[in-house]
């Protein structure tokens, strides 16, 4: 069995860089309570891990084909382990988003290199079974997260969804330096440094306008600012992409009408499905009361839905049209979303319940295809850019949903707070409270004759703000299904490139590097 033992090491940080997107959601309230933390403190927590991956993705893989898979893959490992002991220690916000960041730059590393690892130490039906492999781990990553974190939260603390990544990231280290080969692309040109600035510029510019929003309203200069800042970067790394003989992401993928519509479902999906559990995750147990692992397991039928269907998708959907797998999961994503739009102020889990499945079910359809179907509609020799480009998007989508649908979650609890004719006196602290993971001490310092009426208004308005960030989080994926259903054509296959439908063989092309191995 010793031949598996670079899948084994390239699944352990795998697993982990993927656990790390979700485990800390229902690990939130603990960390506003211990950390006194704000709501936009809880949002840049997520966010800037998600932003991380997705501004380093491409170009960490073309610094593995340089400098070497294995020593890039192993130093990512070593700077999430260093980061994570680094969030586990932290006793302010500030101090854990920026080693988040230093999370999100590790699992960059490792991300980027994985299948291109695996490629390396596999041929024929070997390669295969450590593809469906690492890919069971992915999905089983993204299960674990939420409950994995609920049980270390509750049973010993917070930190622990930091620290228990340490001995995994010893032992992975360990196996890597034994067992995994080095491999290099002797065709390698650099890194796009110029192009890695310009686009983690423009994305951090829009994340930190939409986070800021809440403060400091949709029309102030800063706001207007910061999107100012965000176009122009955007219109830099165009240029910088136009004019560099090493872009990282080619801009002539994006004549095909094909492939702008796979990176905006791509986009839209992450957003649509999985950036309002963190709302959900306040709302569970800062107001109704759960803990971290039932508000976990809560979250389990998304993820068991996604599983299942991914699976079996795999087998009986082998030759279907990517444009209505992506098209009509990002349709049952939307609906699931729209489902869970009808929970009110004595709602309980179970209203989220038929919405999450439903969401899952859109996932599990629509994710597995999304790099394939980018890979085919690009020529060959940019095929695994296509598929690197389309987890970027995810990712990206990710930490944008985070940031709009927090502005919109925000933006309602405060407005029905400020229509609560004078029930109470400060709405803007107390939206900053509940928003921010203290419904509890928002209730127990109000007067005891008052205490039951605050507390059914503030069961009011988080309903509210969830009901309306549900549904703007399902206009997002049913937008997101009728622009892949619009534009992606039934035969993904561009100019010039072989003919043959999306059912049907191209040429089988050994990955040529970090970069191009990168798949969603």
């Amino acid at each position: 069995m010793r031949k598996w033992l670079p899948l084994t090491a390239v699944c352990l940080g795998a697993f982990m860089l993927l656990v790390d997107v979700t485990i800390v959601t229902v690990a939130l309230p603990d960390m506003a309570r211990s950390l006194h933390t704000s709501f936009a403190d809880l949002q840049w927590v997520m966010d800037i891990y998600a932003l991380a991956l997705a501004a380093l993705l491409l170009g960490a893989g073309s610094l593995a084909d340089l400098a070497g898979r294995r020593k890039v893959y192993l130093a990512g490992l070593v700077l999430f382990a260093v980061a994570s002991l680094a969030c586990g220690l932290a006793t302010g916000p500030a101090v854990l988003i920026a080693c988040r960041g230093l999370q999100g730059i590790g699992g960059a590393a490792m991300y980027a290199t994985t299948m291109a690892l695996l490629s390396s130490s596999y041929q024929g039906r070997d390669r295969g079974i450590a593809f469906g492999v690492w890919g069971a781990v992915n999905g089983a990553a993204a299960a674990a997260g939420p409950v994995l974190g609920g049980l270390l939260t509750q049973h010993l603390d917070w930190r622990w969804i930091f620290y228990v990544n340490l001995p995994v990231s010893a032992l992975a280290v360990f196996v890597t330096v034994r067992y995994v080969a080095e491999s290099r692309n002797p065709h390698a040109k650099g890194v796009d440094l110029p192009g890695m600035a310009t686009f983690t510029l423009a994305a951090g510019a829009v994340t930190y306008a939409l986070i800021r929003v809440g403060d400091n309203g949709w029309t102030s200069a800063t706001t207007l600012g910061l999107f100012a800042l965000g176009a122009l970067a955007l219109l830099a790394f165009v240029l910088v992409e136009r004019r560099s003989s090493r872009p990282m992401l080619d801009l002539a993928l994006f004549r095909s009408s094909s492939f702008v519509g796979i990176m905006l479902g791509g986009l839209l999906l992450s957003g649509a499905a999985f950036s309002y559990l963190v709302y959900a995750s306040l709302w569970l147990q800062s107001v109704r009361g759960m803990g971290p692992v039932t508000a976990g397991l809560a979250f389990l039928p998304m993820s068991i839905a996604a599983f299942v269907v991914s699976a079996a998708a795999g087998r009986l959907l082998h030759g279907a049209s990517p444009r209505l797998t992506i098209g009509i999961g990002m349709l049952l994503i939307g609906a699931g979303a729209l489902l869970q739009s009808t929970v009110g102020a004595g709602s309980s889990w179970t209203a989220l319940l038929p919405g999450l499945a439903l969401t899952g079910v859109g996932v599990g359809l629509a994710t597995p295809s999304l790099a394939a179907a980018a890979m085919a509609a690009v020529p060959v020799e940019r095929g695994g850019m296509a598929a690197g480009a389309v987890n970027t998007a995810r990712q990206l989508g990710n930490a944008l949903g985070i940031a709009v649908l927090g502005a919109v979650f925000q933006d309602k609890v405060l407005a029905e707070l400020r229509a609560s004719a004078g029930a109470l006196t400060d709405p803007k602290t107390t939206a900053d409270a509940l928003t921010g993971g203290r419904a509890a001490a928002v209730i127990a310092r109000t007067a005891p004759e008052h205490r039951a009426a605050v507390s059914q208004l503030v069961h009011e308005v988080f309903a509210a703000g969830l009901r309306q960030t549900f549904l703007v989080a399902g206009a997002m994926g049913l937008v997101g299904g009728v622009i892949v259903l619009l534009l992606v054509r039934r035969s993904a296959t561009p100019a010039g490139a072989p003919k043959g439908g999306p059912g049907q063989a191209r040429p089988s092309v050994k990955p040529a590097s970090a970069q191009e191995a990168i798949s969603g």
